[in-house]
């Protein structure tokens, strides 16, 4: 990925990031998708803080699938941030995609987080 992409993916997430705001009750799901990893976290964007943030580096991960930048590693993720999201009350966040097009990874993330119950 050149300079160029970089820069534009920049534009187009903080043109979401204008509308979409993370509160106690709808937290924001950010998502940054590098090469070989995914990472994700739930933000609450009035105190500034991450509730919750998991990526395919993570121990819980790791034993269960050998690569995390494929799409078999955006669902197992995705499961698994459903069930965290459930032990801590979650139901309902709102998508962050981070200016990274809805297919692909992106894609099988927010598929997964829908069937493991989060409303979004």
């Amino acid at each position: 990925m050149n300079k160029k992409h970089i820069t534009q993916r920049k534009r187009r997430h903080l043109r979401i990031r204008k509308k979409i705001i993370g509160t106690q009750e709808k937290l924001r799901l950010s998502v940054y998708r590098s090469s070989k990893n995914l990472f994700v976290q739930l933000v609450n964007d009035e105190t500034h803080s991450s509730l919750l943030s998991v990526s395919t580096m993570d121990k819980d991960f790791k034993g269960k699938e050998k690569r995390g930048g494929n799409i078999k590693a955006a669902v197992l993720l995705g499961e698994i941030v459903a069930n965290k999201a459930k032990e801590k009350k979650i139901e309902t966040i709102v998508f962050d995609r981070g200016g990274y097009l809805y297919h692909g990874r992106v894609k099988a993330l927010a598929d997964a987080l829908r069937k493991g119950g989060l409303k979004f």
